[in-house]
């Protein structure tokens, strides 16, 4: 029996898939143990795990946010009695904490991030513009290069354990005509459609009496900005903060479509199993971190020949107007949803 360490820290959208291939490996392996290293704060994403599945935080903004506090902590981790860490981030944060196994004589196995193959993908001249290994599969890849094979796909979080809607009927009703998800924004500029576009959409949306629209986003800004939208327009209602993490991919995971941005709730509603339309701005699924098992043709996008410049969506717009997002009509966001929910 194997006691395995996987240190996977951030972000949002890169933790939740790990999951794929943490769970498949949990399940093909149940005599071994996993562990999971992340943020504190994220444990609650890995819903529904198997029995052989521990997760524990690490606080990257509080006491190990300097090197002092990041050593201090890994010097004290690495007393645990792993027999394998893999490392799925590989960045001088997770460098540091695997040097310290290493030097007590573990076996490390690290992600490659294939920085090279994003530099050109992304590159202004002799762009290269072809798509790069999915992320889950180079994770999976880690796995296998640590022996730790896996039997089957991952399908959903709620493949063995059914999502509870019983609050959420309470709250919201029986489920009647189509439900539509909108998560509109993103953690960066480059990857948020405009949001007096957004509202155009939503507003057209709203006026099918079979439709119901629910707005996921963030505390702060994005909430008061989607409270406006439910208050507006009829058949809109607005989810952020009602609900806990599992109960809101219980709702993504009863939802016909989610229309969301490349970002983290694209990765939630594609591991709860829900159909997503994505929007993609200065970034592209070519690099590697689209949706899990998510269509090609589900991915809403402007070809040219910039795109795209970012593997994040944190860099400037260099023509300066955004054309990527900003030349991508409503109409045509709103006729792909309707062609998916009369499919």
């Amino acid at each position: 029996m194997a006691k395995i360490l996987v240190i996977r820290l951030s972000a949002i959208g890169d933790v939740a898939m790990t999951i794929p291939a943490i769970y498949a490996a949990a399940k093909a392996n149940p005599e071994d143990s996993f562990v999971v290293l992340t943020q504190a704060f994220l444990i609650p994403v890995f819903i529904n795990r198997p029995g052989n599945v521990d997760v524990t935080g690490i606080s990257i903004t509080g006491p190990e946010k300097t090197f002092g506090g990041l050593f201090r902590f890994a010097r004290a981790f690495s007393k645990y009695d792993f027999d394998v860490v893999l490392d799925l981030h590989n960045v001088l944060r997770t460098m540091i904490i695997r040097t310290l196994f290493r030097l007590k004589g573990k076996k490390v196995f690290v992600v490659n991030k294939a920085r090279k193959e994003r530099r050109q993908l992304t590159a202004r001249k002799n762009k290269a513009l072809k798509p790069i290994r999915p992320v889950i599969e180079r994770y999976a890849d880690v796995f296998k290069a640590a022996g730790i094979h896996s039997a089957g796909d991952f399908h959903s979080l709620f493949d063995e354990c059914p999502a509870n809607l019983s609050l959420l009927t309470e709250a919201l009703g029986e489920k009647t005509g189509k439900w539509i998800g909108i998560a509109p924004f993103a953690k960066h500029k480059g990857k948020i459609y405009p949001i007096d576009r957004m509202r155009q959409i939503v507003a057209a949306l709203s006026e099918h009496e079979d439709y119901t629209l629910f707005l996921l986003g963030a505390k702060g800004d994005e909430e008061r900005i989607l409270k406006q939208w439910a208050q507006q327009f009829p058949r809109v209602k607005m989810v952020v903060g009602r609900y806990s993490l599992d109960k809101e991919l219980a709702l993504i995971s009863r939802l016909d479509v989610l229309l969301c941005m490349d970002s983290a709730n694209m990765h939630f509603a594609s591991l709860a199993g829900a159909r997503v339309l994505s929007v993609w701005g200065a970034t592209h699924p070519y690099a590697g971190f689209y949706g899990y098992r998510q269509r090609p043709e589900d991915a809403i996008e402007v070809a040219l020949d910039c795109r795209p410049c970012s593997i994040f969506g944190e860099k400037p717009c260099f023509r300066g107007d955004w054309a990527c997002l900003t030349q991508l009509p409503p109409q045509q966001i709103i006729d792909k949803i309707e062609e998916t929910l009369s499919a």
